[in-house]
């Protein structure tokens, strides 16, 4: 639930309490000066890269770029909601709980209500598995090689055919109120309420608080009915928001940086009985873009891993499609392709945790398993299939939004599609390459050794200013793009200066380049010694050119922007400011919009 604390009730509780008091509850801290210090609970790590100030209010985490105030730690630790944050800190701080508005109440009534009923309904039907009358369902469970134990962590249930227990439930409660929960309807010519799940094995699905707020079933005897059915949404149950047993995975994500995403729920009770417990499940619904952004708050690498049969595999390219755009350098999907016709309940039964491990261990990245997929329906010597093919990989790499991923993904297949005819290739172009390059590779080659003294920096920036000197007519609408640059050294600068001035004047190529030549000499001797831009703009024409000197101009952007995040990452260890950080998450958000 979303309610607003007044901010004088929330500083309130943060004067009364050290972040270092609540987090050395989870972190074992060590003080350094006015900070402490500590190995991060937020990844697995050998070197202490966590911080706490408690004079700033705020902890920091360098090897995850965690940071927040008391409330955050511990909605981030404990997968609290807002509220339940507020009220566990406020009583630890000995502040009286907060009353809210008539509607807040309302629902928060409401929830309570919703998880006592869920609560009552779970345990009766738990405690229902084991009666002797219900032998045939827990010896299902046993022939399916799950532990009592393991029955009994998960609240594993059955519901009897014909129960009575919605007349138990109106004892205490309205219909309205049972009605809510979704674990009933209506038939209204006979104006009975019958049980969603009658005849079914019942799996409790939990937020990540872990308040039981859903059910999934599974029948018992019948081959009419849909062998797997779930909740219907309700105030308090979103499927596109919820993943089985992620409340008791995330516990891992100190452990492993990795989650495995099954298809339903007796593969997650057989990997974690095996002893594989960072293991979820989508519950045989589609893998939502809500539901991978909240993985990704616990786990950077998922790894999906549906049934092997052609159903699944085409279920796992579906899923891959839709979550492509999302992905980025620290938010990867990966895809384990199982034996065709095999669950991962199969493969952990036959080879045990040891060889599905090993299974997992051939996981692939997203973008091969799209290539892979899609290519194995093409006939790589049909030059139509090939296009085709080559058309819809483009059109997926589009949608990726980090255009700097999009570029290098796009090569990559463009790459791979150029070997799929390597004979061809290899005939046309060779002889043409080494009659028209020859000249080009010993001259690169001659670049390269004068180059071994500069940085890669200073060769981008001899490489740019060249185009915008030897190249101007080309790029001259442009050269005021470098006012936004600031060059390694003065005289590039004072260069850069005059360069800018020239070409907004009515300065034809050849006066530009005679001025700047008289001016800097020494330094145009420089830059015409260490850029290959004459070779590598040979016969090229004004578009091409305005690339790549859109390209060059880009790339020392980035050289400049991550100087200035060392710089303010250093800053931030010596001193935890709240300026700096904001200035930090300024730039990084700058970095990641460009």
């Amino acid at each position: 639930m979303t309610m607003k604390y007044p901010k004088e009730y929330l500083e309130e509780i943060k004067l009364r309490l050290r972040v270092s008091q609540i987090v050395g509850k989870h972190v074992q801290l060590k003080k350094r000066g006015k900070e402490f210090i500590g190995l991060s609970p937020f990844k697995n790590e050998k070197t202490p890269s966590f911080t706490v100030n408690d004079e700033k209010g705020f902890y920091h985490c360098f090897s995850t770029g965690e940071h927040g105030n008391v409330f955050d730690f511990l909605m981030k630790i404990k997968s609290l909601r807002f509220g339940e944050a507020v009220k566990s800190l406020a009583s630890e701080a000995g502040l009286p709980m907060y009353r809210f508005s008539k509607l807040d109440k309302e629902k928060e009534e409401r929830f309570e209500k919703y998880k006592r009923i869920i609560i009552e309904y779970n345990e009766f039907y738990h405690s229902q598995l084991f009666e002797k009358e219900n032998l045939e369902a827990l010896e299902y469970l046993k022939k399916r090689e799950l532990t009592i134990e393991t029955i009994k962590k998960f609240k594993l249930g059955f519901v009897p055919r014909n129960n009575n227990f919605f007349s138990t439930l109106l004892k205490k409660y309205t219909k309205e109120e049972i009605m809510l929960t979704g674990l009933y309807y209506l038939v209204e010519k006979k104006q009975i309420y019958v049980d969603r799940f009658n005849g079914r094995i019942i799996f409790p699905i939990s937020n990540l608080s872990g308040d039981v707020i859903a059910f999934g079933g599974r029948i018992l005897n019948s081959s009419s009915l849909a062998k797997y059915i779930n909740s219907p949404e309700t105030e308090f149950f979103k499927k596109g928001r919820q993943l089985y047993n992620l409340n008791l995975a995330k516990e891992m994500r100190t452990e492993s940086n990795e989650v495995i995403i099954v298809e339903g729920y007796m593969d997650v009770l057989s990997l974690y009985s095996k002893g594989i417990k960072n293991v979820i499940s989508n519950s045989g619904t589609a893998l939502t873009e809500g539901q991978i952004n909240l993985i990704w708050k616990f786990f950077t690498n998922p790894i999906i891993c549906l049934d092997g049969d052609e159903s699944g595999q085409k279920a796992a390219l579906r899923i891959a499609e839709r979550l492509f755009p999302l992905i980025n350098e620290n938010s990867k999907i990966f895809f384990s392709i199982l034996p065709k016709g095999k669950d991962p309940d199969d493969i952990i039964k036959k080879n045990g945790k040891t060889g599905f491990l090993e299974i997992l261990k051939q996981k692939i990245i997203i973008q091969t398993f799209i290539w892979e997929k899609l290519l194995s329906d093409v006939n790589t010597n049909n030059p139509y299939e090939i296009t085709k093919f080559e058309k819809q990989l483009r059109k997926i790499c589009f949608t990726v939004k980090d255009e700097t991923l999009r570029k290098y993904i796009l090569e990559d297949f463009l790459i791979k599609i150029s070997k799929l005819t390597p004979n061809f290739n290899l005939k046309k172009n060779f002889n043409t390459f080494r009659k028209n390059n020859f000249k080009v590779l010993n001259e690169t080659k001659n670049i390269h050794l004068k180059n071994k003294n500069f940085s890669r920096q200073d060769l981008l920036e001899f490489s740019l200013l060249y185009i915008s000197i030897y190249f101007n007519g080309a790029v001259k609408k442009e050269i005021s793009k470098l006012s936004n640059y600031n060059f390694f050294d003065k005289e590039k600068n004072y260069l850069k200066t005059l360069l800018i001035k020239l070409s907004s004047d009515d300065n034809n190529e050849k006066e530009i380049e005679k001025k700047i030549t008289d001016q800097f000499p020494e330094l145009v001797k420089k830059i015409c010694e260490n850029s290959n831009m004459k070779v590598v703009l040979n016969k090229k024409n004004y578009d091409q050119i305005n690339e790549v000197f859109y390209d060059l101009l880009s790339e020392l952007e980035n050289f400049e922007n991550n100087k200035k995040l060392e710089s303010l990452e250093k800053k931030l260890i010596n001193n935890m400011d709240e300026n700096v950080y904001s200035e930090l998450l300024k730039l990084k958000s700058q970095i990641n919009r460009d």
